[in-house]
C-alpha cells in the first residue's frame, strides 16, 4: 500500500526558513522514480493551492509565483523523499503542506491529476 509522510513543519518567524520532507512507503526503489512529486497546501478558508512539483528525474520542476525564488524543490529517489526547502517565509505561506505522487513523467500544479496524498503537515508563520 503506497503511502505518503510529510514532516518538517512547525511554527516560524517571518523570513525564517523550514525544509518540508516526503517520505513514501509502498513503493519500490525501482519505481518511487516512476512519480512525479508535487506539493501543495490549503489554508483555512482557502482553495488547496498547488506549491511545486518536480518530474521523476528531477529535472523538470514547476513552482508556482508566489514562492520562485524562495523555495527550492529537490528529490533523492534512493531515500524516497522529497524535500520543499522554504527560505524568507512570510505569514501567506502559513497552511497545511501537502505531498502528492502521480504516476507520470510530468509534474503538474493540479491537485486533482495526483494519484496519492499525504495527510499534511502544519507550518504556521508568526512572530
Amino acid at each position: 500500500q503506497v503511502q505518503l509522510v510529510e514532516s518538517g513543519g512547525g511554527l516560524v518567524q517571518p523570513g525564517g526558513s523550514l525544509r518540508l520532507s516526503c517520505g513514501a512507503s509502498g513503493f519500490t526503489l525501482a519505481n518511487y522514480g516512476n512519480y512525479a512529486i508535487g506539493w501543495f497546501r490549503q489554508a483555512p478558508g482557502k482553495e488547496r493551492e498547488g506549491v511545486s512539483c518536480i518530474n521523476r528525474s528531477g529535472n523538470n520542476i514547476y513552482a508556482t509565483n508566489s514562492v520562485k525564488g524562495r523555495f527550492t524543490i529537490s528529490r533523492d529517489n534512493a531515500k524516497n523523499t522529497v524535500y520543499l526547502q522554504m527560505n524568507s517565509l512570510k505569514p501567506e505561506d502559513a497552511a497545511v503542506y501537502y505531498c502528492a505522487a502521480r504516476s507520470s513523467n510530468y509534474c503538474t500544479l493540479s491537485a486533482s491529476l495526483y494519484d496519492y496524498w499525504g495527510q499534511g503537515t502544519q507550518v504556521t508563520v508568526s512572530l
